[in-house]
């Protein structure tokens, strides 16, 4: 096997809560109608999300510890 001398596994990119405001979401539970949304492109910061099943859309905000914040757009 090559040895890629970029590679340090020491580096490994951050996931989940350890990725701070940089996190990326596969899906989301509505706050207005409870259901469970999957979103296979993922969002994160930023980024609008609509429910699939009340309609309602959400502008998606992360925290600096990586927990998803949603606000009514």
């Amino acid at each position: 096997m090559p040895f890629d001398a970029g590679y340090d596994e020491d580096e490994l990119p951050a996931e989940g809560e350890d990725a701070g405001r940089a996190r990326r979401f596969g899906d989301f539970d509505c706050p207005d109608c409870s259901a469970n949304n999957p979103w296979d492109d993922g969002f994160g910061d930023g980024d609008e999300v609509r429910c699939f099943y009340c309609g309602q859309e959400f502008r998606a905000s992360v925290t600096d510890t990586g927990r998803l914040r949603l606000k009514v757009v």
